[in-house]
């Protein structure tokens, strides 16, 4: 559970804010009460031994080092029987991920800017006695303030490098396109590792496109696209200099950070070797505009800035910025008269509040509720006519209130409900009734699993396994089937084996095939389709987008799923993966966890805006597909109820279980109306719970 702003830590730290949130801890906005400037609060709550050495590991080698680039500790402390923190300069601004989203892509001579600024923090990290290895560059991790400064980020992966050390000290992970490839098995990462993620990172942001993966061009299933096949009019030598830090061969790379300085530097013709590093600073921000969120002038960690003095004029010139505020007036003007419900579907795109939590959510439901559910029989056989009926639901809130669910010709369900929770330490699938009794683990896997997905008869699950936290992708997950009320071990369904990663399993209505995400054959996610009956697997995706999150419309005959390119969208497409076509239009939203409603006339999905990353929930007619007449649930006038995510209906489509956490942290199954309003808090556990799915 994170901690309530307000709270004083360890009598000195003032939380703020929620800056992340994650399955082992967060990273806070925190006020220093005795120095009266903002920091950073890193939490780590998963306290098994190897995990507490490893976030202390990342408070030893961040207190070693004095760097402009590099964030400083501050402190570290244990509080004991809830957690380790680490406290560190706060850097504010935006990322270069977001960077990147926000402009497509980025100048040459920034990007020159950005891979010089880190390379000197490599460079010196790499100096160190013993080395430091960040090897979790990523533009994640590389951070751009509001005055334009450059700043290497996220310790958590690193390394102190020991020459003759027979194995590495520190976690090791991958992320896909930016990892090298010997940091995937066995094999030793040194300065060069770091040298091909900031490559991968400059590639990404001169294209605006992820590079292939580092592995899949090692085994030889791909091939790295040139730079300038993706942007013909970037300069070669700036081209050549990025590819060349991205060879699959450490001896083929630059050997140093400081090499591949001088190779971009001279690639931009950027001579002065002294010159303090900056680019243009996030939009509606200067340097003579006070920023609030960072501290008052002296009180800030001095860091280096020379911002071009093109930027300068375009931030500072008045009549661009007058220029901009009524061009966006007018823009907003024209869409509001042109389509009056632009105003519901803009005010339904605010962040919404996470405290305090909507009065309206139950969060100790045993005293709050009864319900009363009578478990329909399992159907024998894939069918896709629903015979069960859902019972009556009696819950008691103020003021009371008795609402009746009456059989429907669509049929009912069991009253169960399959999720993640990683309460035991490590994510394993549970079984629960929609009235919080009756708590089952069904898997024991020790990588832990996620994702459940029930087959049409209900009586077996398929899932995924490693699963140590939720994720968009999960690299070398794999997909397993598990029968409920067996004691046979689960099995691994028939798919070709491959170490890039399958996941997001979606079980077809007439239990033939299942839908499936895989990082296999390409950098990026796309969707296979497995015959069980035949053995065999189908590529069903486009090759050159990023496509995840399926889900089997009620009758067999389409498959909704996110197609990613700027951002993510709901699309449709035949079950062999023919006639693709666009479902939702949101514009600068991503639209995730696409949900059929039972009789197959419309679509649930998560909306989320890419710079706040709190989803809401929102549904469109299919017949309405590809215009912008979706609507917010619950619907407007009605009070919001907080982050909604994994969301999916009832066999008779008048409720919907989901994901939430209305209280900005503890994530919890929820289940409420199709039309949003009174949610019930099923699981009260204080672990992370996630991926909920209706037993049919």
């Amino acid at each position: 559970m994170s901690i309530a702003p307000g709270t004083l830590l360890n009598n000195r730290y003032r939380i703020l804010s929620v800056l992340g949130q994650g399955g082992m801890g967060a990273v806070y906005r925190a006020r220093d009460e005795n120095l009266n400037i903002y920091v950073a609060v890193k939490e780590n709550l998963f306290l098994t031994d190897e995990y507490a050495r490893q976030f202390q590991r990342e408070a030893t080698i961040l207190a070693t080092l004095r760097h402009a680039s590099l964030p400083r500790v501050g402190d570290y402390f244990v509080i004991p029987g809830q957690g380790q923190y680490l406290i560190m300069d706060f850097i504010d601004g935006e990322d270069l991920r977001q960077r990147i989203e926000r402009t497509n892509m980025l100048s040459e001579y920034e990007v020159a800017l950005i891979g010089i600024a880190i390379c000197d923090a490599l460079s010196y990290l790499h100096t160190r006695r013993p080395p430091i290895i960040h090897r979790d560059i990523k533009p994640g991790n590389i951070k751009i303030t509001p005055e334009g400064e450059i700043a290497l980020v996220d310790f958590g992966l690193a390394k102190v490098f020991l020459e003759h050390e027979a194995t590495t000290t520190g976690a090791r992970a991958m992320t896909p396109g930016y990892s090298p490839p010997e940091q995937y098995g066995t094999a030793p990462t040194d300065e060069r590792s770091d040298v091909y993620s900031l490559g991968a990172t400059l590639y990404a942001a001169l294209t605006g496109a992820i590079p292939e993966d580092a592995l899949a061009r090692a085994t030889g299933k791909a091939r790295l696209t040139g730079i300038r096949q993706l942007q013909p009019h970037i300069d070669r030598k700036l081209a050549s200099a990025i590819e060349k830090a991205m060879e699959v061969d450490p001896e083929d790379r630059y050997q140093t950070a400081a090499e591949f300085r001088q190779a971009l530097a001279e690639a931009a013709n950027i001579h002065t070797q002294t010159q303090a590093i900056a680019v243009a600073p996030p939009p509606f921000l200067s340097d003579d505009e006070e920023n609030p969120h960072l501290p008052a002038s002296g009180s800030k960690p001095s860091r280096s800035k020379v911002v071009s003095n093109k930027a300068r004029r375009r931030i500072r010139n008045p009549w661009v910025g007058w220029g901009v505020f009524f061009t966006c007036l007018l823009v907003i003007s024209t869409m509001l008269f042109a389509r009056p419900d632009w105003r519901d579907f803009l005010v339904s795109q605010l962040p919404i509040p996470v405290a305090p939590p909507p009065t309206q959510v139950v969060d100790t439901p045993v005293p709050e509720y009864t319900a009363t559910f009578a478990a329909a029989p399992i159907l024998p056989s894939p069918t896709n006519t629903f015979t069960a009926t859902l019972p009556q639901l009696t819950k008691t809130l103020v003021p009371t209130r008795t609402p009746t669910i009456t059989p429907t010709p669509i049929g009912g369900g069991s009253g169960q409900i399959a999720f993640a929770s990683n309460q035991t330490g490590v994510m394993q699938i549970y079984l629960i009734n929609v009235d919080g009794t009756n708590l089952i683990q069904v898997t024991d896997m020790p990588s832990g699993a996620c994702q459940p997905a029930w087959a049409p008869d209900g009586k077996r699950l398929v899932f995924i396994s490693p699963c140590l936290a939720k994720q968009e992708e999960y690299w070398g997950a794999k997909i397993y089937v598990t029968e409920i009320g067996s004691n046979q071990p689960p099995t691994l369904l028939p798919i070709p084996s491959d170490a890039a990663g399958d996941f997001s399993p979606a079980w077809s209505p007439d239990g033939r095939y299942i839908v499936f995400t895989s990082m296999r054959d390409s950098r990026l996610p796309h969707l296979y389709l497995l015959d069980l009956v035949k053995e065999e697997t189908i590529l069903l995706s486009d090759m050159d987008v990023r496509e995840r999150q399926p889900a089997w419309s009620p009758d067999g005959k389409l498959i909704a799923y996110v197609r990613e390119q700027n951002f993510a969208q709901i699309w449709l497409m035949l079950p062999d993966g023919s006639n693709p076509e666009r479902f939702s239009l949101s514009g600068p939203i991503h639209d995730l966890y696409p949900a059929w409603s039972p009789d197959g006339n419309f679509l649930i999905f998560s909306q989320m805006k890419a710079d706040v990353r709190i989803p809401s929930l929102a549904g469109m007619r299919l017949q309405d597909k590809n215009t912008y007449n979706e609507y917010t649930i619950p619907l407007r006038n009605q009070t919001a109820i907080g982050p909604i995510s994994n969301a999916s209906f009832s066999p008779d489509g008048f409720w919907i279980v989901y994901e939430g956490w209305p209280n900005g942290s503890n994530h919890d199954i929820y289940l409420m109306t199709s039309s949003g309003v009174d949610p019930i808090r099923i699981t009260t556990l204080d672990s992370f719970e996630f991926d909920p799915a209706w037993r049919p």
